[in-house]
This record gives structure tokens, C-alpha cells and sequence, in this order.
């Protein structure tokens, strides 16, 4: 199928917005290359540039529904974040989201604000990377906890999700082989039994989270404090526990990879005992929250890798990320885990 000319996407959508008012220099591709989205920075004759995100992944309503949640929350949150998360253009006080149709394809553009970026954590932290970044974490989930109630309701949740791949599967919407259908249903339903067992839905408390955070993605002060933070391609209503398997990665021994895989053995390294128990002294965790993290990477693999990973990744990444899963990730989730080790870390 012929990619669709985002660069002219752009410019229908940037006229959509500001009419003729200013004319665009130039249209340049600044995409990461991992995912099927887009990112794009715009030049312009009189006036600064701006940044759009383009995507057909997915569908329009999840897209309008987590991009308004994200203005909202990047216009809500507290001291010192204020200017974290870039904030989206808006057009007559509506966040603007151009949609583009072409035949049975559909594309949607979103534009942000340069947001200004200071300093990279290094590839591999040292320990007081680690212990600055747990308490930075625990801060600024609290902040995210404070405006939650202040941000409009999202429509999905990881229940919600899992049970959409479950039907996938029956309906064999999900290119699969006959022998793993069952392990991952198998696997789905251990997710729902184990967040039922927590109530997640009545006892565990959704906030903003970002999901994604590799160290490409945001960046911190002098001091190690968050600065500025960018791609949202994972943001969702969750627990925030969500957050932490990226952090365990960013925290581990072997240190931010240009090959990357999902395994679960950064959730049991000392390194994220250390970071874990930096944040729980900021903003204590409960027994419930620690049992789920264990079940928001089983979601992570299930949701990200298995039923999005086809349509979100490049092609190269999403077979190996699958392959792996099947081979390595959940058969490691049961060999190699122990949340006592976790419970015991945080004296809980």
C-alpha cells in the first residue's frame, strides 16, 4: 500500500488552521524511525516554528480523546511542571486536530509548540542518576495525581483494552498462529483475574501517565529534575505504576540500548530496588500497587507489543518485539519475577 504524502497532509492542515496568514518555508520529517507516527517540524518566513504529529494508526476518537486530555494536563499541572509537556495549538479555544480522508484511509495531525530541552540523562546512571530520578518520578506523579480529577474523562482503560484483544483474537482480527492463541488468552486472563484481585477498578487510583519513557524522551535540569518532555505516543488514564518498567530500563546495569527488547529482568535488578525505594519515600506505594506491577507489564506486552505492535512499529521491530514476546517474555514473566523481592525492598 502507497504511504500517503504526509508533507502535503501537513500543509492541508496547517492551512485548515491559519488560513493564508503565514506561509510555510519548509516541511522536515524529525521522526524517531521506530514507530509508524510521524513527527515533523515546520518552518515558516514570519513566525517560529511549530511541530505536527501525524498518525493512521488506530482511530480518530482515541486520538482526539488522548490529545485533549494532554493539553489539559500540560495546562493544569502544578509548580515546577507547568512547562513540562508541550502544549498543542489551539484554534477558537478547541484543541486543533485536522483529520484527512482518502478513500478508506484516514490520517490526523496534531501541531505543538517547540518546547525547549536542556540536559540528556546519560546511557548508563550512576547511582545518584538513580536515586534523583525516583524521587523525581514520585514528585512529579503526585502532581499528576493533584489536577486528575481536573481532566476530561478517557473512554478506555486497561480492562477495556485487554478485552478488546480478547475479541480480536475470537473474531482472528490479529495475524497470529493457530498454537499461540491460546497462550495469549491464557496470558489476557491472568491479567484480568490478577487486576481483579486487586480491584483495580475500585481501589487503585488512575492518573496521567506517559508510559514511554526512554531517555530520548525528556529531559532534566542541572540538578536532575524533570525540564521538558515530548512524545505521547503511549499516554493513557492508568495506574502509576504504568510508568515504571520503562524507568526500570532506563535505571538498569546494561544502560539505554540502540537494539532494544522488552524483557522483564530490569523489574528485578538492585538498581530499580534503589530507584523504587527512593520514589516510596516520596510518595509511598501500597501492597496492591506493587502486586499490580508485575500485571501492567504483562498489559504492556499484551496491549503494546502483541495487539498494537503490528500497526504501531515498523515492520522490523514489531516481528522481532513479537517473536520475542512469544519465546522469551512470558516465559521469563514466570520464571524470573518475585514481587517479594519488591515488597521486601519497601518493607511492605
Amino acid at each position: 500500500m502507497q504511504r500517503l504524502d504526509y508533507g502535503e497532509i501537513i500543509k492541508l492542515a496547517w492551512k485548515e488552521f491559519d488560513g493564508e496568514r503565514h506561509e510555510i518555508k519548509g516541511v522536515f520529517d524529525v521522526s524517531a524511525k521506530v514507530s509508524t507516527n510521524h513527527v515533523y517540524k515546520i518552518s515558516f518566513y514570519k513566525r517560529e516554528p511549530v511541530f505536527a504529529k501525524i498518525s493512521e494508526y488506530g482511530n480518530f476518537e482515541d486520538f482526539r480523546e488522548d490529545h485533549i486530555i494532554i493539553n489539559n494536563l500540560a495546562n493544569n499541572l502544578e509548580y515546577p511542571y507547568q512547562m513540562f509537556l508541550a502544549q498543542s495549538l489551539v484554534k477558537r479555544n478547541e484543541l486543533y486536530i485536522y483529520r484527512y480522508h482518502e478513500r478508506k484511509r484516514s490520517a490526523w495531525v496534531v501541531f505543538y509548540n517547540p518546547i525547549q530541552i536542556r540536559n540528556k540523562l546519560p546511557r548508563r546512571l550512576e547511582e545518584r542518576h538513580i536515586k534523583k530520578l525516583g524521587r523525581e518520578l514520585a514528585r512529579f506523579h503526585k502532581a499528576c495525581t493533584n489536577v486528575s480529577n481536573q481532566l476530561p474523562h478517557s473512554s478506555k482503560n486497561v480492562i477495556t483494552d485487554i478485552q478488546k484483544l480478547k475479541r480480536s483474537i475470537h473474531k482472528s482480527e490479529i495475524q497470529m498462529e493457530e498454537s499461540h492463541k491460546d497462550l495469549i488468552l491464557r496470558h489476557a486472563d491472568y491479567f484480568l483475574g490478577n487486576a481483579d484481585r486487586v480491584n483495580y477498578n475500585t481501589e487503585i487510583e488512575t492518573i496521567p501517565v506517559l508510559v514511554d519513557w526512554n531517555i530520548g524522551n525528556f529531559s532534566i535540569t542541572g540538578d536532575g529534575k524533570f525540564y521538558s518532555r515530548w512524545d505521547y505516543d503511549w499516554f493513557r488514564m492508568s495506574s502509576r505504576v504504568m510508568d515504571f518498567y520503562f524507568f526500570s530500563r532506563v535505571v538498569s546495569d546494561v544502560g539505554d540500548r540502540t537494539v532494544f527488547s522488552y524483557k522483564v529482568d530490569t523489574l528485578m535488578e538492585d538498581r530499580f530496588m534503589l530507584f523504587l525505594k527512593e520514589y516510596h519515600r516520596i510518595f509511598p506505594l501500597t501492597p496492591p500497587e506493587v502486586h499490580l506491577i508485575k500485571e501492567v507489564y504483562r498489559f504492556f506486552i499484551l496491549n503494546y507489543v502483541i495487539k498494537d505492535g503490528p500497526y504501531f512499529f515498523r515492520k522490523y521491530y514489531s516481528t522481532k518485539l513479537i517473536k520475542e514476546a512469544y519465546e522469551t517474555y512470558f516465559p521469563a514473566m514466570e520464571a524470573k519475577y518475585r514481587v517479594e523481592k519488591i515488597l521486601k525492598t519497601l518493607k511492605l
